[in-house]
């Protein structure tokens, strides 16, 4: 079995370091409130600086700048946690005798894919809650899907031989 565990967990990239750190800052009560801070000590200096163009410019400028930043770095955190999280769960899915593997890398599916088989959960769903309704359990295993199973395999195996390639 190959090993999938990242040898260099340690030694993360000083981005990828810095981004996390950053991203859990900024989540942080304590950020919350220093940012607070800046606003009311610039709101309150207004008078002394007369509510000057350049006093506006100073609150304008910064915030701008800031928030440009935190928005690549906290999608690259969010990125990361994404990635580690699909990854996760195609594990489990994998694992787990009798589990449908063609849901592994599901993400990468195209919408009107995404929504079938959505919509077989769906249906599976309701099935079991008026099951459970009736009185019957819901903890039965069974085929997600069926009806567009059959759907489905026709519409890809009437695509030519070079659709299957591309």
């Amino acid at each position: 079995m190959v090993s999938h565990h990242p040898s260099s967990y340690h030694s993360r990239t000083w981005f990828t370091r810095f981004a996390k750190s950053t991203a859990r800052a900024a989540g942080h009560p304590a950020t919350f409130c220093a940012a607070l801070a800046v606003i009311v000590i610039w709101a309150v200096s207004g008078p002394l600086f007369g509510f000057s163009d350049t006093w506006q410019l100073v609150i304008n400028t910064g915030t701008t700048i800031i928030t440009f930043l935190m928005v690549f770095l906290i999608q690259n955190t969010q990125n990361r946690d994404s990635e580690a999280i699909q990854v996760k769960l195609d594990e489990l899915i994998r694992s787990i005798d009798g589990a449908h593997l063609a849901l592994l890398d599901l993400e990468e599916l195209e919408e009107e894919d995404l929504r079938r088989i959505s919509k077989g959960y769906r249906e599976l769903a309701e099935q079991a809650r008026k099951e459970l309704d009736e009185g019957k359990s819901d903890t039965d295993v069974r085929e997600v899907g069926a009806a567009h199973r059959k759907e489905y395999g026709e519409r890809h195996r009437s695509r030519s031989p070079s659709q299957h390639q591309a």
